[in-house]
């Protein structure tokens, strides 16, 4: 599994793509009318939105609070330091959690029988195999400090208690979350409003020039939005 996991590390970026390329393809639904009743859509959009932004609002609290440096290192796992504080003190991998109910709840947005069935499981255990050999090297690098955090904090559970102690301990870095996060935000929001605007045509009452005009508008301002931010990192005008 530690093989498999530095194999999936390596290329990580990429299977966030074929996974948001996975939503479009054509597949058996989960929520029917036939089963749920004519407003059977109103089930894929409130459960999907929810969990997806869950995911998102997870994965912001943890950056804003505690930044992880563990982007690897010439496309391996690496780490300078060992990350206890924050959302980290009641999880051990809150951005992965995080990530997992982003992809699980556009995924229910989606209503691919599909994408659920097959990718989902598939994602699962390729995060598995990323967190086995994550861990592999911190234990290896951080020795008996890494093995007693494992033994007072879950890998996957979030412990609520004492949550809010630790927000309110901590400063949150609001522009670290939007710097570190604008490409993430971007593609997912980008994700969201097509799912929701293709999939369901109730939702502009089968209008298809409102859709087209919906879709075009919150694309081009999305991109507006992204572009502004890019550019404000990348001149230094913008600093965590």
């Amino acid at each position: 599994m530690i093989a498999i996991g530095n194999f999936f590390f390596k290329y990580r970026n990429f299977l966030f793509i074929f996974l948001y390329l996975a939503l479009f393809i054509p597949s058996r639904k989960v929520f029917t009318p036939g089963a749920m009743g004519p407003d059977y859509y109103i089930w894929p959009i409130v459960l999907g939105l929810f969990i997806t932004i869950s995911g998102q609002l997870i994965r912001g609290l943890t950056i804003g609070l505690a930044y992880i440096e563990r982007g690897g290192k010439d496309k391996k796992v690496y780490a300078n330091n060992l990350v206890t504080e924050g959302v980290f003190n009641h999880c051990r991998n809150p951005l992965y959690v995080g990530n997992i109910l982003m992809l699980l709840g556009v995924g229910i947005l989606s209503n691919s029988l599909l994408f659920l069935a097959v990718f989902m499981p598939l994602f699962l255990f390729i995060y598995q195999a990323i967190v086995l050999a994550e861990e592999n090297f911190l234990r290896n690098k951080f020795g008996n400090d890494f093995n007693v955090y494992c033994s007072r904090v879950s890998r996957w559970l979030i412990n609520f208690k004492g949550l809010g102690a630790t927000m309110k301990s901590m400063r949150f870095n609001a522009r670290r979350w939007i710097l570190k996060e604008y490409n993430t935000q971007y593609v997912w929001l980008v994700g969201i409003t097509l799912l929701l605007l293709l999939n369901y045509p109730d939702v502009t009452r089968t209008d298809t020039d409102l859709r087209n005009i919906l879709i075009i508008f919150t694309l081009v301002v999305l991109t507006v939005v992204y572009l502004m931010i890019k550019y404000l990192k990348k001149s230094g005008k913008m600093t965590a």
